[in-house]
């Protein structure tokens, strides 16, 4: 074979060897370090406005976006309310960012829905909704005694079944209210993590992490995410102006791995959303 033809066959080999790995059955295997972080955003958006009550959608669906989020757990959420000119918030904030939503009511207000949702970069396989009653009832707004409530939310993602559990839980002064509450959401989400699935657990929890409240949900095997991932600081995230309060949380299940988390400065609500990154 001549000098030429070899160097020619060398050049040859080499692209087909290149052109090999790069298909999905000839690559390395990849690793988690290799694989891009599951981004999860915990944010209290304070009925889509500021502090100073001007509608601010736009700019939260903005902050998403910005976040790279994959996967959010919203607080504060209505659903063609009049206060907020019966916008459906979920399908707003579905069309700016590009996010699949569901939404789960808490309370019967003003013609239409409050409560919470969840934001997701992958399709919903199901949602429903759990109902935290206390006594005595709490009143809520106009007069209403309805109960708070948790989402559950069924994700179908490339790398498996993710359950979200997403919650707000009373702002009394008191835990009696919360403590109630939280032990209906732990048991719910104990039941799922029991089956094996991978939960995330987490929302506006209105508790500051020394309380009895947040004491029981770390008793019942959660982890903190935000001590988990490393987060630089107190983690204060309310109000949005001077942070003084960490109520904003994600818990996961033992043996989680988390790469970091932040709060992230903004004022578009009066609370600073929480953003965990963690391995897929």
């Amino acid at each position: 074979m001549s000098a030429f033809r070899s160097v020619a066959w060398r050049a040859r080999a080499a692209i087909i060897l290149a052109t090999a790995a790069a298909l999905p059955g000839c690559a390395r295997r990849a690793t988690p370090g290799d694989r891009p972080p599951l981004r999860v955003l915990v944010y209290n958006i304070h009925a889509g406005t500021d502090a100073a009550q001007l509608p601010s959608l736009d700019r939260i669906a903005a902050v998403i976006r910005d976040a790279g989020a994959d996967i959010v757990l919203l607080q504060e959420v209505d659903s063609v309310v009049q206060r907020t000119g019966r916008v459906d918030e979920v399908a707003v904030l579905d069309s700016l960012t590009g996010l699949h939503g569901a939404f789960g009511r808490s309370l019967d207000f003003q013609g239409g829905g409050y409560g919470i949702a969840v934001l997701s970069r992958w399709p919903i396989a199901g949602d429903s909704v759990v109902r935290l009653p206390v006594y005595p009832p709490q009143e809520r707004a106009g007069g209403s005694h309805e109960p708070r409530s948790a989402l559950h939310v069924e994700i179908e993602s490339p790398f498996g079944r993710l359950d979200v559990v997403n919650t707000h839980l009373d702002a009394s002064r008191g835990d009696s209210a919360r403590l109630q509450e939280i032990a209906e959401v732990l048991a719910f989400a104990g039941k799922l993590r029991g089956e094996g699935r991978r939960v995330l657990l987490g929302g506006d929890l209105n508790s500051t992490p020394e309380s009895e409240t947040q004491h029981r949900v770390r008793d019942a095997g959660w982890q903190d995410a935000w001590a988990v991932c490393g987060g630089a600081g107190d983690g204060f995230s309310y109000p949005d102006d001077v942070p003084r309060k960490r109520i904003d949380y994600l818990y996961l299940r033992s043996g989680e791995r988390c790469r970091g988390a932040q709060v992230i400065d903004t004022h578009a609500s009066d609370h600073r959303p929480l953003l965990l990154l963690l391995e897929r």
